[in-house]
This record gives C-alpha cells, sequence and structure tokens, in this order.
C-alpha cells in the first residue's frame, strides 16, 4: 500500500472514531434529558417553540402557546398514524389516535427547554460528524468499496434517527418509540463500529479474513454472540422498566424518588436478576480467554474493559434500586450499557479475524 492511501485510511479512522465516541456521548445526553423530563422542553421540531434559539422566558411566547403546539403535534401525528396503517400496524395507529396525553401541552420551563435544546445541537453536531464520515469514506472506495457503502448507510440511518426523534417529539414522548429511538442510536453505533474495524483490517493487510474467517465462528466467538443477544435482551428489559419509571415519575410530579421502586413490576426484577446471568456467562468467557494463548493480547485487553463496564453498570443499577433512582445515576446506567454492546460487538469482530481454531479448547 502507497502512503497516500494509508494517509487516506489513517485520516478516515481518525474522524470515524471521533463520530462513534460522539454518538455514545449523545446517548449519555439523551439519557440526561430523559431523567431530569426535559424531553418535551421543545414542544416543535427541529425548531425550539418556533425558533432556532429557543426563549428564556414564557413572556417571549404568545398567550394560547400551548394550542398551538397541540395544534402542530396533532396534524403531524395523524400523518404518522396513516403511514402506519399503511404498513399493516392498524393497532399502532389506532393507539396514537386515541392517546389524550398527546394532547397535553407541558408549561414552559427554561431549564428543560435548554436541555432538550442542548440536545439537539449535539445531534446536529452528530449528524455533520456522520457527513463528514462519509465524504473522507469516499476516497477509500477504490480501496474498499463496501466501507464507503456502510457509510451512506449510516448517514441513512442518522436522518432516519432525526426523524424517529421528531414523532417522539409529536408523540409527546410515547413510550414505545423512546424505545424504537434507542435502538435504532444502537444500530448506527454497531455500524459506525463495524465501518472503523474494517477500516482497520486495510492497513493490517486481514481484509479477506473478514469473508474467509468472519463466518467460521470459533466456540469464542459464539459464547460472545450469546452474549451481546442476552445484553440486547437485557437493554430491551430495561428500556421496559425505564418506560416504568417514566410514568411513575410523572405521576409523583418527579419528587419522592424513593417510592418510585415499590412501584415498578415484575420486568424491574427480570431485569435486576438477569445482569447477574450476564456477568457469570462473561466471567466463564474471561477465563476461557486467560487460560488460551492464541487469543491476542489485544483482545483480552478489550474484555478486560469489558467486564470493568459490566460491574460499573450493575453497581450503578444497585445505587439506583438503593438510593431512590438519583437522576445523575441514570444517563450514566443507560451510558454504560450501550457501551457494553459496543465492545461485545468489537470483540465479537476481532473474533471472526483468528486465522485458525484455537487450540485445545475444552469448555470446563
Amino acid at each position: 500500500m502507497n502512503q497516500k492511501n494509508l494517509n487516506h485510511i489513517q485520516s478516515f479512522r481518525r474522524i470515524s472514531f471521533i463520530t462513534t465516541a460522539a454518538v455514545f456521548f449523545l446517548i449519555l445526553v439523551g439519557g440526561i434529558v430523559r431523567s431530569t423530563g426535559a424531553g418535551m422542553g421543545c414542544p416543535d421540531w427541529p425548531k425550539c417553540f418556533g425558533s432556532w434559539v429557543p426563549p428564556t422566558s414564557v413572556d417571549q411566547l404568545p398567550k394560547n402557546y400551548d394550542e398551538i403546539y397541540v395544534a402542530q403535534r396533532v396534524e403531524k401525528n395523524e400523518r404518522f398514524a396513516s403511514l402506519l396503517d399503511n404498513l399493516g400496524f392498524s393497532a399502532l395507529a389506532e393507539e396514537i389516535e386515541q392517546d389524550e396525553s398527546i394532547l397535553v401541552q407541558e408549561p414552559f420551563n427554561a431549564t428543560k427547554t435548554w436541555i432538550e435544546y442542548v440536545n439537539r445541537l449535539i445531534g446536529a453536531l452528530i449528524g455533520l460528524l456522520i457527513i463528514l464520515t462519509f465524504v473522507y469514506s469516499v476516497r477509500l472506495r477504490k480501496i474498499d468499496p463496501k466501507i464507503s457503502l456502510l457509510a451512506f448507510i449510516s448517514l441513512v440511518l442518522v436522518i432516519f434517527q432525526g426523524w424517529l426523534g421528531s414523532i417522539v417529539v409529536s408523540t409527546n414522548l410515547l413510550q414505545w418509540m423512546i424505545s424504537v429511538h434507542m435502538i435504532v442510536a444502537l444500530v448506527l453505533v454497531c455500524l459506525l463500529l463495524y465501518i472503523y474495524f474494517r477500516s482497520g483490517t486495510l492497513i493490517s493487510g486481514n481484509k479477506e479474513q473478514i469473508v474467509s474467517v468472519g463466518n467460521k465462528f470459533s466456540i469464542y466467538r459464539l459464547v460472545m454472540g450469546l452474549g451481546i443477544f442476552l445484553m440486547i435482551v437485557q437493554i430491551i428489559l430495561g428500556t421496559q422498566v425505564r418506560e416504568h419509571i417514566d410514568v411513575i415519575a410523572a405521576d409523583f410530579g418527579y419528587s419522592n424518588r424513593f417510592s418510585w421502586i415499590a412501584e415498578l413490576g415484575f420486568t424491574f426484577y427480570v431485569h435486576r436478576s438477569f445482569s447477574l446471568v450476564l456477568l457469570g456467562l462473561h466471567l466463564f468467557l474471561a477465563y476461557q480467554f486467560y487460560r488460551n494463548k492464541d487469543i491476542s493480547h489485544t483482545i483480552q485487553k478489550q474484555f478486560n474493559w469489558l467486564l470493568g463496564l459490566l460491574l460499573l453498570v450493575i453497581l450503578s443499577g444497585v445505587l439506583m434500586a438503593y438510593f431512590g433512582i438519583p437522576a445523575f445515576i441514570q444517563p450514566l446506567h443507560l451510558l454504560l450499557g450501550s457501551l457494553i454492546i459496543g465492545f461485545q460487538y468489537y470483540i465479537w469482530l476481532e473474533l471472526g479475524l483468528l486465522k485458525r481454531q484455537p487450540k485445545n479448547i475444552a469448555l470446563v
């Protein structure tokens, strides 16, 4: 590989890494928005109270601002419900059309408005970074055209995510829409991680191994794949618990936090216990890694980080359960879960580059 192409690849990897890290940061900020109840700080989208720079006082708004933005949401939701109905999701369409909570306009709160506005500014920055990632990928189209294609798909996905964000607002934070919004963010993270990973194989010369070896799952890779699946299940359970907390928090007026846990149902206890299953699986895999010399030092080091994140996410869950769900722990818990998925997926990709099956694998 000539020096010019090498420089292009290295530049692309830097920008793709920054973009991926920024998406994780946006997930953290999104968690802060939810934990502070600021999701409807801006009742419209993409503007905020009809302006690119939101107001700082209710005096800057028309007296009937609540009627104005409710009417806008109703109109947008009618179009969204029609789309769902045409796609065959009639029950969901009817749920949106009959949901009276959509008609409720929260009183203006300058703090919540600006928290949500900052969240949107960071989201816009992510969009620019995704565009930049795609632009940089074009220079690699002759070396590996799939990278350019995947970068373009990530651009389409982030546009779709922006549209989903607008629906989250128009449906007045409809719970399942928030969960879908989160899942799409994780898909975007994994796509960006794969782009970063694939560009690294261009430097190491292992590009062909992605195809020739990646489909021959080793036992380690199968177990890691199971871990990814279980973590996805855990995150889905977590989003359901989070949905319940949002409802309970609203009922309690976002106060008396120590009473929230008692109001949670069966899903919370499953979510809490499931974390131990995940930890046990990864400790088992760690034991297998450390006793096998064919696993690279890099993968072992990454797995150490993964185990650390698992312990931290469990600790944060314990803190929330026994200390009244502190607001500052909630977004951290969400970020840690997202980072776990990222590390799991990246290690799974690297295990696909093993040139041969590890010797003497004995799962005991």
